[in-house]
Order: structure tokens, then sequence, then C-alpha cells
């Protein structure tokens, strides 16, 4: 018993009454984040009935997650970091309050919807990088790599249930219903961040212009820990995220109906199932030193699931497949604990923004990338030779990687006291 418990999620940052309820509140508007990101698509497909038009919703929300995340990133280095949070977390619930307004009203306008997006996106890529750089200053130094598995399992918590329960909402309610309800859910962090403490910044006259996103990149270069940190992410997503082949693998490895079914469902939701496991078992995650070395080896373990998960498609074995996806899953989200670890513990409080938006842009337009190397391969050399084989590229890479940067592997926490 005593050794099940020691593998569970290390709680002890909810001790601290701000980080709890950042991390409660989260609960909540994660899950009606993932309404919204259901509602949106949902709404352009019904106003055009076009999947180019559902594709524009990529475009929209990358466009201003790029720009905004990173002048978000440098915005959080200049001023008080709870007052850009508190900013950023009302412009969020504003749009989605608009979102509702819209579908109410009956507008039915293609274009508002997509500049909505926009917007809240934009909003969001100020406040992703904001809400990361802020842990250090809410915690002791040795409990971050704990907080960070927390955020992970609570993101990964609501990237199941929250399309579950759009999906279940739809049956008996509008699409309207759903913005309101994220709006609603949004008070909770608002409420929290309300409640922080100030959060002014270390280095004080600091402007947040081009220079200082260029410095944050030039930091990041001079770096080589930090930089790899990012490398070594770009070639497992991009290498290896197969979720564009999904559709197709459904229903020619798997023989479902020409929408997916439930094996659709299944396939989307193995990956996330598998990370949320890894988030609620991590446990032993923060006690580990070697955590470059830690890395390398959750992403070499990702691009082997891909691998299996590839094959096993191919052999049409559905079970195989989701469990492969399961396990890269869990991999991923050691990668994502650690690399998030060493972003917030080995760079300096007065770069931590800049540095988290430069994070936020990897982490979402990595997948994003992956789409579209992995459905121009599928195109040239078939499904299963594309999702084994970046799974093969991921493993050549993140060796190659290591290599050429020994130190990433060679880095070593060390406990010490502050932020």
């Amino acid at each position: 018993m005593r050794h099940l418990r020691s593998l569970l999620a290390d709680t002890t940052p909810l001790q601290t009454p701000a980080y709890r309820r950042l991390w409660v509140a989260g609960i909540v508007t994660v899950i009606g984040a993932q309404l919204t990101v259901v509602a949106v698509p949902l709404q352009v497909y019904s106003l055009t009935r076009s999947s180019a038009y559902v594709g524009l919703t990529g475009v929209f929300a990358l466009v201003p997650l790029i720009v905004f995340g990173l002048w978000g990133g440098a915005l959080a280095d200049a001023v008080d970091r709870r007052t850009l949070l508190l900013v950023s977390t009302v412009g969020i619930g504003v749009t989605s309050l608009a979102f509702w307004a819209q579908a109410v009203a009956g507008v039915d306008n293609v274009w508002l919807v997509l500049v909505l997006l926009a917007v809240q996106t934009a909003f969001f890529g100020i406040n992703q990088p904001t809400r990361s750089a802020i842990i250090p200053r809410l915690l002791p130094f040795d409990q971050v790599a704990a907080a960070n598995a927390l955020n992970m399992s609570v993101f990964q918590l609501g990237a199941i249930v929250g399309p579950v329960l759009a999906g279940v909402a739809l049956g008996f309610t509008s699409l309207s219903t759903l913005y309101l309800v994220d709006t609603v859910l949004l008070l909770a962090t608002l409420h929290a961040v309300l409640r922080l403490p100030a959060l002014p910044p270390t280095v004080l006259g600091r402007k947040a212009g081009l220079r200082e996103v260029l410095d944050g990149f030039r930091y990041l270069a001079g770096h080589t820990v930090l930089l790899a940190s990012f490398v070594v992410d770009v070639i497992a997503m991009v290498a290896g995220m197969p979720r564009a082949l999904f559709p197709e693998m459904a229903v020619q490895s798997f023989g479902a109906p020409e929408d997916g079914g439930t094996v659709l469902g299944l396939l989307f939701a193995g990956i996330g199932i598998g990370a949320l496991a890894g988030g609620v078992f991590s446990g032993r995650l923060p006690g580990v030193a070697r955590q470059g070395v830690a890395v390398v080896v959750a992403i070499a373990v990702w691009g082997l699931c891909m691998v299996g998960f590839g094959l096993a498609a191919g052999a049409g074995v559905l079970w195989l497949a989701v469990a492969f996806l399961a396990v890269g899953g869990a991999a991923d989200t050691v990668s994502a604990v650690y690399r998030s670890t060493i972003l917030l513990q080995a760079a300096n409080d007065d770069v931590r923004g800049r540095l988290q938006g430069v994070f936020t842009v990897v982490v979402a337009g990595g997948p994003r990338l992956g789409d579209v190397t992995h459905g121009a391969s599928a195109a040239l050399v078939g499904t299963t030779a594309a999702a084994a084989g970046g799974g093969v590229l991921v493993v050549v890479g993140v060796v190659v990687a290591a290599l050429a940067m020994p130190a990433f592997v060679r880095y070593r926490v060390v406990s010490r006291a502050g932020g």
C-alpha cells in the first residue's frame, strides 16, 4: 500500500493556498475550455458545410498564438504577473461571452466566429506563459516538478472529459449553451487570480517590445540545456504525432464507418488516457535529478510506441494500437513535466515569461506541423509507413540531438531555496 501511494502524484504543492486555488479552478475551467474547442469547429461546419472552412480555424488560432504567445511572455517579464493574468483571464471570458451572444442571436457569420477565435487565442497566448511563469514564485524550488505534473493531469483530464461532455450535452441542448458554460466556469479561475499576491517583475523598467522578445531567443540560444529541451520536443511532435492519420486509419485499417464512429474516438482518446495516467502516477517524477536523461528516454519511448502503433494499425489490431498510443501518452507526460520543470528551474526569473511564451508556441505548434508532415507522408507511402516511420525518425532524431548536445544529457537538477 505504501509503495502504491509513492507512485501517486505528489500533492505537496497543494498545501500552498495560492497554488491550490489556481489548480482547483483549473479543473473546471479546462473542461469548460474544451467545450468551446468542440463548439467552434462544429459551428463553423454547420454554417458552411465545408471542411476547408473548419481547417481555417487552425490558421486563425495558430497565428495569434505565435504572435501573442511570444509577446505575452515578454509582457510577463515586464509587468506584474498577477495583473497580466487577470487582464488575460477577463479577455478570455469576454470572448467566450461573445461566442455565446452571437450563437444565441443567430448571427450566422462564419467570419465573426473565426475572428472571435483569433481574439480569444490571443488572450490565451498571453495568459498561458504568464500562468506558467508564476509557479516558481508561488512554490519552493523543489516542488516545481510536482506542480507541473499536477498541472498536466488537469489538462489531460479536461482534454478527455470536456469533449465527452460536449458530445453528451449536444444531445439535449444547443451549441450556444456550451459557450455559456465555458464563460461561467471561467469565473472560478478569475476568483483564484484575484486572490493571488502581487507578482511584480524582478527587473524594473523592462519593456516588452520586439527587442525583448529577441533577447529571450538570444538567452535561449546561449543556454544549451534550455535550447535542447525545445529541440527534442519539436522532434517528437513533428516526426511522431500521428493524429492526422486517425480518420483514415479508423476506416481503412479498422473497418469503421465513414464518420469513424467509436473507433475514431478511441484513437483520439488513446494518447490522452495514457497522459492522464502518467500524471496521476507521477509520484516518483520529482525525485529524479537527471532530468535531461529522463526527457531523452521518455521521447525515445514515445517514438517506439508510435512505431508499434503504426504496425498494430497495419495489422488491424485496434486494442494493441490504442495501447501503444496510451503508453506513448504516458511517456509524453513524463517528457512534458521535465521539460517544463527545466525551463522554470534552470532559467532566471526575469526571462521565464519569454521562455514560457516560446514553450507555449512550440507545444501548440509542434503537433500542427506534425499533422502536415504525417498527412503528406501518408499520401506518399500510406498510413502504416507514415506512423511507424515517424516513430523511427523520433528515436533517431532524439539520439542525434542527445549526442550533439551532451550538456542536456548531463543536466542534473540541484535543489536550492527560492526561485
